[in-house]
């Protein structure tokens, strides 16, 4: 039954007051900036590789990117507009399922049979009718309490029922991967559990994005979003987790302005390979092969 890794950019105790652990952040004032920015107090030769390498990655795309990546084992955090603001597509699934595991805990209660039902839909295949079902039932008062909590700031829930144009930043996703991958004062370990072992389940066609070039030792937890408009084109966004080493990382890169939904997965997954690539030197990118 479904349950109820020390640069001081930001204030260390951001995220004490719920218990969560802390993790380099982006300092306001380079939020707009174009450059990637890694840092490492302990890996300084990483975070500049890291920093080159993302830089190159999406050289020359005509995609508007934003991009986090946090490793707490390594005190290692990469930004790039990390405040920009995008329509959020199918990735806020894996905020609506957090506010429905907080507000079952806090009725102590086990999820509904129904209410797991649509929760695995709406992760493992992305399905759009579950969402919407689960943001009705959750409802707006319990979403919001649950972004409160996990201190999700930038995070603008979308107007009535269209949870698609919830507004989001890589800031934010990496601050809610963490909340999966980390004890804390939120969500509880079965909660927290429930969520990855969804995330870990997507359906293989679906897997694409941030799981580029990971190796197969690794877990990947993943949710994705794709959301064509008038404006800005595509938005081709994908959020994911990797656990199994000594320790776990998180990886968040949200694109607009895709002229098409493949061009904004391969500007995703060129990021994504080299990240990947530089944080697991010497192992075989099994998982996928270079997109292109």
């Amino acid at each position: 039954m479904a349950p109820k890794r020390g640069v001081a950019w930001m204030a260390a105790a951001v995220l004490a007051g719920a218990g969560l652990v802390s993790f380099q952040g982006q300092p306001a004032e380079a939020a707009a900036a174009s450059a990637v920015t890694c840092r490492s107090a302990g890996h300084p030769a990483l975070a500049a590789q890291l920093s080159r390498d993302i830089q190159a990655a999406h050289r020359g795309r005509v995609s508007t990117v934003a991009a986090g990546l946090y490793d707490p084992g390594l005190g290692l955090g990469c930004w790039l507009n990390a405040n920009a603001h995008f329509d959020s597509a199918s990735v806020v699934k894996a905020t609506i399922l957090g506010a429905l595991l907080r507000k079952a805990e806090e009725q102590h209660r086990y999820l509904t049979q129904a209410e797991a039902s649509l929760a695995t839909a709406m992760i493992t295949q992305s399905d759009n009718n579950a969402a919407s079902a689960l943001w009705a039932d959750v409802g707006r008062t319990w979403l919001q309490h649950f972004l409160n909590l996990a201190q999700l700031t930038h995070t603008v829930l979308g107007p009535g029922g269209y949870w698609g144009l919830t507004q989001i930043t890589a800031h934010d996703e990496i601050l809610l991967l963490q909340l999966l991958i980390n004890p804390n004062g939120v969500l509880d370990s079965a909660s927290r559990g429930y969520e990855l072992g969804l995330m870990a389940r997507v359906i293989p066609s679906q897997r694409w994005g941030v799981p580029a070039g990971a190796p197969a030792s690794l877990t990947v937890h993943v949710k994705n979003g794709w959301l064509p408009r008038s404006t800005h084109g595509w938005r081709i966004h994908s959020i994911g987790c990797f656990t199994g080493r000594n320790g776990a990382y998180s990886i968040a890169v949200l694109t607009q302005d895709n002229p098409t939904m493949n061009y904004g997965i391969t500007t995703v997954q060129d990021i994504a390979w080299v990240i990947n690539r530089d944080l697991n030197p010497g192992t075989k990118p099994d998982i996928f092969a270079r997109p292109r």
